[in-house]
């Protein structure tokens, strides 16, 4: 699959420009345990709006327990996440799920797909759990994404008649079903062979360019994350570099 600028990827409203998309103000993570083990420290950092970030870092640096946290996924034993500006903290859970569905999409390693749906109706999920659509416009919207990510042929298919890189393609049309703001996808090419994995990146990159979009990916491919806007590296749970990377001709 091309993707290209003539791609038509329904795009999201005009965000605030005014305030980051996600704050992270001196966050630790702490796993409890016999004895605990600290996944993330003092991390203060600003994501804003139309960047294309790489997390980085070797295994077990934190980089996927950092991205559950500015994606609510996970809460911080000390310091807060704050979404546009607005604290998290002292969100109830109900607040959060609302927040994650409206401004956030996620994109993981194995998709997690359900696979008694169509994959039609996998991108309809997160338009339900929001609400405020009709059924019949968020079904639309879920055939317009899949086909605009080149799977118009395959609409009425469950998960398992796919291949890997079609499921993962499913997998961003289903974060990018609310217009979110922004796109936290953990290790999106992980699992696929290395043309799928292109296509999956040069996907996420023309989500940045095309749409104004915000795509933050934990990745250990070196490769892609040198191709990406902005590095975020990790060592030991801690931030050992942030750096734009200079852009390419």
């Amino acid at each position: 699959m091309t993707v290209n600028a003539q791609s038509r990827i329904p795009s999201a409203a005009s965000a605030d420009a005014t305030a980051p998309l996600i704050e992270a103000r001196d966050v630790t993570r702490i796993l409890p345990g016999i004895v605990p083990a600290t996944l993330v420290r003092n991390i203060s950092l600003r994501i804003g709006h139309n960047e294309f970030i790489a997390i980085t870092g070797p295994s077990g640096s934190g980089k996927s327990s950092l991205l559950y946290l500015l994606g609510l996924l996970d809460l911080p034993t000390s310091g807060e996440v704050l979404i546009r500006g607005r604290p998290t903290h002292a969100m109830t859970e109900d607040e959060r799920a609302q927040t994650r569905l409206s401004t956030l999409g996620f994109v993981f390693q194995f998709h997690f797909l359900l696979p008694e749906f169509s994959i039609v109706d996998n991108v309809m999920l997160p338009m339900r759990a929001l609400g405020g659509r009709p059924e019949a416009q968020m079904r639309e919207r879920a055939r317009a994404l899949l086909s605009s990510l080149g799977l118009a042929d395959h609409l009425d298919k469950r998960p398992d008649q796919l291949s890997g890189g079609q499921r993962q393609r499913v997998a961003v049309a289903r974060a990018l079903a609310n217009e979110p703001a922004v796109i936290l996808a953990d290790e999106p090419t992980g699992s696929l062979d290395s043309k799928s994995s292109e296509q999956v990146f040069e996907l996420l990159r023309h989500i940045v360019q095309g749409h104004g979009k915000t795509v933050i990916a934990v990745t250990h491919h070196l490769g892609f994350a040198e191709r990406m806007d902005r590095r975020i590296e990790l060592i030991d749970g801690a931030i050992a570099a942030d750096r734009q990377i200079a852009k390419r001709s």
